[in-house]
């Protein structure tokens, strides 16, 4: 089975909301996949999520919204992840370049007989573009066996012969287990995990920045880069973020 697509819709008609909640459920069963769905009637509504955006694969955005519109909201989106996919929703297509600039997937027009057919293409070239898999893993922990998701592991500690798993998200949950660092990020190998020094193994998707010798998370924590790592997390970072 498939990991779980999370998926955020933005827009301030609650028809449109419904109609693209229920196309998108209509879409995944067709797959046989799982999805979660959470709707919003505001770009600042979702803004105010602010890092809990990363728990988001796709988001799709009404463009005409009022206060903040959607090409706005992705903007601010783009400063806190650059990994979500983002779908404009919008009644005329008036804003092409704006969308390129944010990285955009396309546009689905509010057409009440095109739009099911827009939204089956544009979930197929998103799936196709995430390489869609399954994305959990199952870790006999101190706490119990727990299945989870790797994308909402913020790093993972090395102490005293235990690791301790830090999890994504305000409740700040974490996880206990006793094996080795070594062999848990060999198991982890191409999966947006870095290995910054012998104690801390990091999720790139929550590193904000790598400076001299430390590595800053998105929810403020500052972890040691080992001197001999530092060029390796520095060069692996830059890969992830797509700027080498």
């Amino acid at each position: 089975m498939n990991a779980m697509l999370s998926i955020a819709i933005c827009d301030d008609e609650e028809y449109f909301r419904i109609t693209e909640k229920q196309l998108i459920l209509k879409y995944m069963a067709g797959k046989n996949c799982e999805c979660m769905i959470d709707m919003y009637e505001s770009g600042k509504e979702l803004l105010n999520l602010r890092e809990e955006l990363n728990q988001y694969h796709i988001i799709f955005l009404d463009v005409n919204m009022e206060e903040i519109d959607g090409i706005e909201t992705a903007k601010e989106i783009r400063k806190i992840t650059k990994d979500v996919f983002i779908v404009f929703v919008t009644a005329f297509i008036t804003y092409a370049l704006e969308g390129y600039k944010v990285d955009a997937v396309r546009y689905l027009i509010k057409d009440h007989e095109s739009l099911e057919k827009a939204m089956t293409e544009c979930m197929d070239t998103i799936l196709e573009k995430m390489d869609y898999e399954e994305n959990e893993m199952t870790f006999d922990f101190q706490e119990g066996k727990t299945t989870i998701s790797l994308e909402n592991i913020l790093y993972i500690e090395s102490n005293l012969h235990r690791l301790i798993f830090y999890m994504a998200g305000e409740d700040a949950v974490h996880y206990t287990i006793y094996t080795k660092l070594d062999d848990v990020a060999e198991s982890l190998q191409n999966k947006g995990f870095c290995r910054i020094h012998k104690s801390y193994l990091v999720n790139l998707k929550y590193v904000e920045s790598v400076e001299r010798y430390r590595a800053v998370l998105s929810n403020g924590k500052s972890l040691a880069i080992s001197k001999a790592r530092f060029l390796d997390t520095r060069n692996e970072f830059a890969c992830y973020r797509g700027e080498i």
